[in-house]
């Protein structure tokens, strides 16, 4: 779908939507049946991560019979994107569908729940959360506000970011203007970009008045539909601060843990159900996109230089290791959660999977 045509729909969809929304002052409850808003940081039908969230929501109205609907409010339809979990606390909205560390203002432990740098793979992260203790600390972050989180999407390794320019080693990051969230960012300023971040439908208008000179965003599927291509041709992978970048489902708790049990099951299941189908998603749709940008668009595809990986890697263990010793109580108990689960799981990771692609990379073609 090129740019225009699919932000055109997008907007389209956002004007009947808001017009809709007037009136949703609160969620519709006839007969035992309650319809839920759920508000997104993604574009409408924004491949993958868009919708993934819609899908979601699909799958929790079916699966409850409509006991639970769900209706989906695309970025901006009712608040800005990067309002999304604030109308979930203020309930303006009942679920918010983003990416944890969009908040880490909130609390810079929540960063942990997205992706860290040279950290955990998502199929680590996941085990982290649902069975070495992940989620029970992320519960008493989100205590605070009132909310209840789950991982509700995977988008596997992403890019690295499009760059005007070829990177040759750290001095070509100074003073670059780079869109990365996340404790990634923090990796980033520490190798001398300056760093923003923007919501999905910002960065291309951003790049395209040199506002930025470098954005990443997610991978190729999601690259191709915002049209970074048009401004950027140099196309960094692997990323190195998003190893296994996790969305979420917020939820209103209170109003959650009113719900009768199947129907918080239902929710529970249907999240983490979603965050293994849009792992698939972009498994499948990675690879032809990236063949299109390429042969079709005349990216190249490059690595990062050693360099910039080693000072990459070294600041990402000075951020961690402050959190982890500075952070205040709940980031400190996040920060030593994580590194503890990933030095659990980097033998298994390291010594079974890593050997196994390296073989197959060296030893088998089809």
């Amino acid at each position: 779908m090129k740019r225009r045509e699919f932000f055109r729909t997008a907007s389209a969809g956002a004007v009947g939507a808001a017009a809709a929304s007037v009136g949703l002052a609160a969620p519709a409850v006839a007969q035992g049946n309650q319809t839920w808003r759920m508000v997104t940081t993604w574009p409408k039908n924004f491949p993958g991560l868009g919708v993934g969230a819609q899908r979601l929501a699909d799958r929790i109205t079916a699966a409850s019979g409509g006991r639970l609907t769900v209706q989906v409010y695309s970025a901006g339809e009712m608040v800005p994107p990067l309002q999304s979990l604030d109308a979930v606390i203020d309930g303006s909205a009942e679920m918010s569908h983003g990416a944890a560390y969009y908040w880490q203002n909130k609390n810079a432990g929540l960063a942990f729940f997205t992706g860290v740098p040279f950290g955990m793979t998502s199929r680590e992260l996941a085990a982290w959360v649902r069975f070495l203790g992940g989620q029970e600390i992320w519960d008493e972050i989100y205590d605070q506000f009132g909310v209840q989180g789950f991982l509700s999407g995977d988008t596997g390794t992403q890019a690295g970011g499009w760059f005007r320019n070829e990177l040759t080693g750290v001095a070509d990051v100074q003073g670059l203007r780079f869109r990365t969230p996340g404790l990634g960012g923090q990796v980033w300023e520490k190798l001398g970009a300056s760093v923003t971040n923007l919501a999905a439908g910002e960065i291309f208008a951003a790049l395209q008045s040199g506002t930025l000179d470098a954005a990443e965003f997610v991978g190729p599927y999601n690259d191709l539909a915002l049209g970074f291509y048009q401004i950027a041709k140099n196309y960094y992978f692997p990323s190195f601060i998003e190893p296994g970048l996790a969305t979420e489902l917020v939820v209103n708790k209170s109003k959650y843990q009113a719900l009768p049990e199947d129907l918080q099951a239902i929710v529970r299941d249907s999240c983490q159900a979603e965050y293994d189908q849009v792992a698939s998603d972009f498994y499948a749709n990675d690879p032809r996109a990236l063949a299109t940008l390429v042969n079709d668009h005349g990216v190249q595809v490059r690595r990062f230089p050693d360099e910039i990986l080693e000072a990459g890697a070294n600041a990402a263990k000075e951020i961690l290791t402050d959190k982890r010793d500075n952070g205040d109580a709940l980031t400190k108990k996040t920060a030593e959660s994580f590194i503890a689960a990933l030095n659990l799981m980097r033998p298994r990771t390291e010594g079974t999977d890593v050997p196994f692609l390296q073989a197959r990379e060296k030893f088998f073609s089809i």
